[in-house]
């Protein structure tokens, strides 16, 4: 697991630095003052003379590649809002440690946990990947790759029922005198294909199993669904997006009577203590990036907050119950201005502005993308609206012209993607269209192509093969596509 550094902590408030210094000024004069071996960022306001789908977050959009491409502010935030989101980011990338501990502030680790910190899964504010189990060694399982787990049925709120032993993941680390929960393990089956033009493919279906369970055999009717840590940019964007219109989008879909019939995940909302429409996670089963980093907190590094104030430990984990916590026992581990700032500085990073979007092969991928009805899921623009809860956010995020490529709907994605697990609304066959935004830098950004639910897609092409069920249709349409059609395609895709 790659943990957080001073370094790296400094690399990412000296990017917020640089974007203050340089949000004012025209991009050419800007980007004249930045050393092209480094590739490092600048930002910069949208302009009338840059077509609005060049700049996927409007105004909040900055002029990013490289390394920490991630990384950056919102460029219309101000010098306040700045600050805070600096120590947002302090308090996302630092590591938390177990209690007790000299250190008050950051004390409260586990027991069970996947990472030390939001940035040991979100590395540089941007996707993980699966363990590579390929040369035939057991790696050391990557804080990013989650396993949820439960058993049939619904808890009260609505969601999956708890499994009985291990709650509603597989942590596989924990602190000293506690057992960690277990172990993941992923097999691969080739899958075997071929293109119109005979150009042949390989999928590699992963098959999961758990070992060295900590705490006895799990259920026998568990479900499990493997989820990868995504990259956090635009997310203050996404909560922007009115509710009305994501309901616009399943009935838009619904009127056209084609296969394309999306659905809205309706989800318990602790900071709104209210079911609303779903909008992040996996099965869009998280409405609020509110609720979002709290959970997370609590599940994934083991850290208390207000509203959710306990330990994910259950009754059969006597160690677990019985540890140390945080703030002597004698509060919540985490306070509710330092989770507000980590959720700012959440909401305020910025997305980057696309790649050559006026290249002849990308329009001409664009076009194929268009045709292939890839936009009937990946609904490309929207205007932001207000913030779900405005004291977490900025008014910087409202009426923002976006283009995120999402309907933020679930969709039936055949059975080869499917886990089987229900969450909230969302079947076991179905997911959420995750946003485009970005694709094209993950690799710059975290040295890997790896993309859908769990890792599985080596690479863009692969994740639309992997397209199944509602999307069969678009997936079919691609594979009937030339090499050189398929590489612009992806070159399109790449831009955004």
């Amino acid at each position: 697991m790659k943990k957080s550094t001073g370094g790296l902590i400094a690399a990412c408030s000296l990017g917020a630095v640089l974007a203050v210094q340089v949000g004012a000024q025209p991009q050419k004069e800007a980007q004249a003052g930045v050393s092209p071996g480094t590739k490092a960022s600048v930002a910069a306001t949208a302009t009338a003379a840059v077509p609005a789908d060049h700049l996927p977050g409007g105004n909040t959009t900055v002029f990013a590649t490289g390394r920490n491409a991630f990384s950056f502010p919102a460029a219309n935030l101000s010098d306040a809002e700045r600050t805070r989101f600096v120590i947002g980011n302090s308090f996302f990338k630092r590591n938390w440690v177990q209690a007790p501990a000299s250190t008050t502030a950051r004390d409260g680790l586990g027991p069970h946990f996947l990472a030390r910190s939001c940035g040991g899964c979100h590395v540089q504010d941007g996707r993980a990947q699966p363990p590579d189990f390929h040369n035939g060694l057991a790696p050391r399982n990557q804080a990013g790759l989650l396993m949820r787990v439960s058993v049939p049925g619904k808890n009260p709120l609505g969601g999956p029922a708890l499994e009985p032993t291990y709650g509603d993941q597989l942590n596989d680390l924990a602190i000293d005198g506690v057992r960690a929960e277990g172990r993941l393990h992923i097999r691969y089956e080739a899958i075997h294909g071929k293109f119109a033009d005979g150009t042949p493919y390989t999928l590699e279906k992963p098959i999961y199993s758990v070992r060295e369970l900590g705490y006895g055999p799990l259920a026998p009717d568990a479900q499990f669904s493997p989820r990868i840590a995504p990259q956090v940019i635009g997310l203050g964007l996404i909560e922007a997006i009115p509710a009305a219109e994501i309901e616009a989008n399943a009935r838009a879909q619904q009127a056209a009577g084609g296969p394309v019939r999306g659905q809205v995940n309706r989800v318990y909302d602790a900071y709104a203590d209210a079911m609303l429409p779903g909008r992040f996670g996996w099965k869009a089963n998280v409405a609020s990036l509110a609720h979002q980093t709290a959970s997370a907190f609590q599940g994934d590094i083991g850290i208390t907050s207000r509203l959710f104030p306990n330990e994910s430990c259950t009754a059969p984990q006597k160690d677990c119950l019985q540890a140390p916590r945080g703030a002597k026992g004698q509060a919540v581990e985490i306070d509710d201005k330092t989770l507000d700032d980590v959720i700012f500085y959440q909401t305020t990073l910025a997305p980057p502005a696309r790649r050559d979007p006026t290249d002849a092969q990308v329009l001409q991928g664009q076009k194929i993308f268009a045709n292939a009805q890839c936009a009937s899921c990946h609904r490309p623009s929207y205007v932001t609206g207000e913030p779900l809860f405005p004291r977490l956010s900025s008014p910087a995020m409202s009426g923002q012209v976006i283009f995120p490529y999402t309907d933020l709907l679930l969709h039936d994605m055949g059975p080869d993607l499917a886990d089987g697990r229900p969450d909230f609304l969302a079947d076991g066959n179905q997911w959420r269209t995750p946003p485009l935004w970005g694709l094209g830098l993950i690799k710059a950004v975290n040295g890997h192509t790896r993309l859908l639910h769990d890792g599985r897609a080596r690479n863009l092409l692969e994740a639309v093969l992997w397209h199944g069920g509602e999307a069969s249709a678009s997936r079919d349409a691609v594979l009937q596509l030339n090499a050189q059609e398929r590489d612009a395609l992806v070159r399109f895709l790449e831009s955004l």
